[in-house]
């Protein structure tokens, strides 16, 4: 039997890429997606693709409200995406606990499954203004991953998986390519519209332009513009 791993599936390019790796190591894939009231819900369906696409054992989507604390311009209205290029600096994109929460049910689950292993496509390289996306806070959390739960402190290690950590977004297409992800199903973009049509000015969508064109490979996003 393939070994059970619990993958963060956000519909966009990292995710489909960290899933697809999970796979191509011999994972079975329980894909794990929030609508956590994010301003860009066509991800949601674009996770449902992917895992689809890739051939996820199960994948589940946990509705949140992270918009009730606000705090982010990707679940607060009153608040606007940058539109003017990336900056220094953690950016208002950032949301306020994300990371952790998510990772944490992902955990529940894991323990749950009888599975060890949990894949997550963070990256600290093109985008490291998220304090959540660092090596440092990866390693905190399966420290406490470990002695929070049954199975941790009965010896059965939980392992966090970051195979994008260290990648370049060149070099992620480069590895997701290799490895059959189609990305014209993946969504980005912070302000998607309901059609999946990508702003092409949102700091999302620049990294993800870039990144293909470092690449040398074709763009496959729908853009509105």
């Amino acid at each position: 039997m393939q070994p059970k791993a619990v993958v963060l599936l956000s519909g966009g390019l990292d995710s489909a890429t960290c899933l697809a790796e999970a796979r191509h190591r011999g994972f079975a894939a329980y894909c794990l997606s929030f609508d956590y009231g994010q301003r860009h819900r066509a991800e949601l369906v674009a996770a449902a693709r992917v895992a689809r696409a890739l051939g996820a054992a199960e994948h589940r989507s946990l509705k949140l409200d992270l918009g009730q604390f606000g705090g982010s311009a990707l679940t607060d209205t009153a608040l606007e995406v940058p539109v003017d290029g990336l900056h220094p600096g953690i950016p208002i994109t950032y949301v306020p606990a994300r990371n952790t929460i998510m990772l944490s049910l992902a955990m529940a689950w894991a323990e749950v499954l009888g599975s060890r292993d949990i894949f997550v496509g963070v990256n600290a390289v093109d985008y490291s203004g998220y304090p959540d996306c660092r090596p440092e806070y990866i390693a905190a959390f399966e420290t406490m991953a470990n002695l929070a739960t049954k199975a941790g402190v009965e010896g059965h290690k939980l392992t966090l998986h970051t195979p994008l950590m260290t990648l370049s977004k060149a070099r992620i297409i480069e590895m997701g390519s290799r490895l059959g992800v189609d990305y014209g199903l993946t969504v980005s973009c912070y302000q998607a519209d309901e059609l999946g049509r990508a702003c092409g000015v949102c700091d999302s969508c620049r990294l993800r332009r870039e990144g293909f064109a470092a690449a040398g490979v074709a763009d496959p996003t729908p853009y509105r513009n």
